[in-house]
């Protein structure tokens, strides 16, 4: 599946959302679904579930709805979860123990082949089968491996003094939990934020103005 251009990015944030509810469905055994009984199940309009695949080519037939399998099969593709791309994890601390332990990188599409901290203390420490290394030897341990992604849970300031090394030696994307941006200086790499404290504070408002 080539690089699909012209797709606004608020469609791009609800493919993983439509995977993750047809691997539900899958799950239960249903073979197809209709856009109208997806529509309730996943609060959207009927219409814009049609848009949103549209963007992609057609993959429902008249009167028969969506074949699941075959859907989330294709949605996979285009989310890229099909293919392993090498990643490594920077900062061991209570964030980086969490999101190592809890996500399930080879399920959508990554493999996580090393981890980094600053703390010397921690240098040998196993976590997730990985022994966690210093940061000294990212150098050697990108030549050797090739990371394409680094996911960043180290403070703005430590990110911002690592990403431009890790670009040269050849990462192409960052998942930052950090609040370093990353798009500002690098225009050209992918980026993915995960502002922990923009979405409580967006929770607060939703709160504010509802009750």
């Amino acid at each position: 599946m080539g690089k699909i251009e012209g797709v606004s990015i608020s469609v791009i944030k609800r493919l993983p959302r439509y995977y993750r509810f047809l691997g539900e469905l899958k799950e239960q055994g249903i073979v197809r679904i209709s856009s109208k009984d997806l529509s309730a199940r996943m609060g959207l309009t009927a219409s814009q579930i049609r848009q949103d695949l549209n963007c992609f080519g057609g993959f429902g037939q008249q009167g028969y709805g969506y074949n699941i399998e075959s859907l989330y099969e294709e949605i996979g593709k285009i989310l890229g979860v099909n293919k392993t791309r090498n990643a490594i994890l920077i900062g061991a601390g209570n964030l980086g123990k969490a999101v190592a332990l809890h996500m399930s990188f080879e399920a959508r599409g990554f493999n996580l082949i090393g981890v980094f901290d600053r703390n010397a203390a921690l240098s040998g420490q196993i976590l997730r089968g990985l022994p966690i290394r210093h940061t000294d030897g990212l150098y050697d341990f990108c030549k050797d491996n090739s990371p394409v992604v680094a996911v960043l849970c180290i403070p703005s300031g430590a990110a911002k003094e690592l990403t431009p090394e890790l670009v040269k030696l050849g990462v192409k994307g960052f998942w930052n939990f950090s609040h370093y941006d990353i798009a500002s200086d690098f225009p050209n790499i992918a980026v993915e934020n995960v502002h922990l404290s923009d979405s409580l504070m967006t929770l607060s408002y939703k709160i504010s103005n509802t009750y």
